[in-house]
């Protein structure tokens, strides 16, 4: 009574399919799938070298200083 049968799941899959039908699932499977995959690739990208965050670090330590002027006097 605690866990479900392949019984259970085949009726609940039978009904899904029946409010969503096949195409819609399909595509929320496809979405979903091009979303894991971006998610996956956007991780591998976001990996930098050491040599490179020590570059964007000393180059970060670099500013300018600025006075703005009134445009408006």
């Amino acid at each position: 009574m605690g866990s479900f049968s392949i019984w259970h799941w085949l009726i609940v899959l039978v009904i899904v399919m029946l409010v969503f039908g096949t195409k819609k699932l399909r595509n929320i499977g496809t979405d979903l799938g091009g979303a894991v995959k971006g998610f996956k690739d956007g991780m591998k990208t976001s990996e930098e070298p050491k040599e490179q965050i020590q570059q964007s670090s000393a180059t970060a330590e670099k500013t300018v200083d600025v006075q703005a002027k009134d445009v408006n006097k």
